[in-house]
């Protein structure tokens, strides 16, 4: 009797766990590059890096047919070494669907940072475009903590997404004005491609108030050849009391062009070339990127870049400060340069 009672109990602990996954997926991406980096002035050498390598878990439960439930939990994982925190949070949230749209809360990537995909050939490598647009205080490309969004049904290839976010970890007790909103209006149909998006954030205690408007799209001029655009203006007021230099400082324009050939099934060449103008004076960068990319097939890929970011005399953006560990800084006034050989794995 016992062993029939061990052996049933065995049996549903293998069956329970298989029902509770049956509508979960496990996902992920490893992506690492071997890149000689040079600042153009003391630093040049050889580095490897985890660039927005990750592991998640999503899933939904259709709870009638009008609605359904869903979920994500993503974490970073740094593949190249243990410095500072293994795990990180990216996108993580809980939320309903249906023919009304969607609502879902959490910590995710805002419309405004999501609205630069059209325009996103080189995301997560030297040469990202947030290389230039999410440099100073300013910054909007960001992933919000204690966020809600909605986001509308599709109406003929447009959708809209509103976000609000409350940052409470961000402030002193005795102060709770921080808070952003961040709203975007997006199409695709066609050889046409766009997102609008709009972001304002509230005076907080790390970098303070600050406003900006995001443009990017991309077009298809056949089925080989795509050309896109970008532009972005940021406007920074700061913390009370900053001063006018700090505001010329980080407020900005970046735009930017760019193309993607396919030159074989399964292989690509892009280039792209972006400016960053600041209002303060010998604060001004260019960026460009050019790469090579080959699907092995439809899970790994496989490429190379160079990228040089060239500095006015106040300035050391470099094209290899985001979504890489590997992140040494940049000279003033010095045209930051890197080579970079990469292998991306989704599963």
């Amino acid at each position: 009797m016992k062993k029939k009672l061990i052996a049933m109990v065995v049996s549903a602990a293998a069956v329970i766990p298989a029902a509770a996954m049956a509508d979960v997926d496990v996902y992920g991406r490893v992506h690492v590059s071997t890149d000689f980096l040079d600042d153009g002035a003391d630093y040049s050498e050889v580095n490897i890096s985890s660039n927005s390598s990750r592991l998640g878990f999503k899933g939904n439960h259709q709870i009638n047919p009008d609605l359904k439930a869903f979920f994500q939990i993503e974490q970073e994982i740094n593949f190249t070494n243990s410095n500072g925190d293994n795990f990180s949070t990216r996108d993580t949230f809980v939320g309903l669907s249906g023919n009304f749209g969607a609502v879902q809360l959490g910590r995710f990537d805002s419309p405004f940072k999501v609205a630069r995909g059209p325009a996103n050939l080189f995301g997560d490598q030297v040469g990202d475009m947030r290389n230039l647009t999410r440099a100073g205080q300013a910054r909007f490309d960001e992933r919000y903590d204690n966020t809600f969004q909605y986001t509308t049904p599709n109406f003929s290839g447009f959708n809209a997404k509103l976000a609000y976010s409350v940052h409470e970890d961000s402030v002193a007790a005795s102060d709770h004005k921080t808070d952003s909103v961040s709203l975007s209006l997006n199409y695709a149909g066609g050889p046409f491609e766009a997102s609008l998006a709009y972001e304002q954030v509230s005076e907080e205690a790390t970098r303070g108030e600050r406003d900006g408007i995001r443009l990017a799209a991309a077009y298809k001029l056949t089925s080989a050849a795509k050309l896109v655009g970008f532009y972005q203006t940021l406007d920074y007021t700061g913390l009370a009391g900053t001063s006018d230099a700090v505001q010329e400082q980080n407020t900005s324009d970046v735009y930017g062009l760019g193309a993607e050939l396919k030159v074989a099934a399964n292989t690509a060449i892009k280039a792209m070339w972006m400016a960053r103008a600041v209002d303060a004076d010998d604060r001004d960068s260019d960026m460009l990127a050019v790469g090579v990319e080959h699907k092995l097939d439809k899970a790994v890929r496989v490429y190379a870049n160079y990228a040089l970011v060239n500095n006015d005399d106040n300035i050391a953006l470099t094209p290899w400060g985001q979504a890489r560990t590997a992140t040494p800084p940049g000279t003033n006034g010095e045209t930051a340069s890197a080579l970079s050989v990469g292998l991306r794995y989704d599963f």
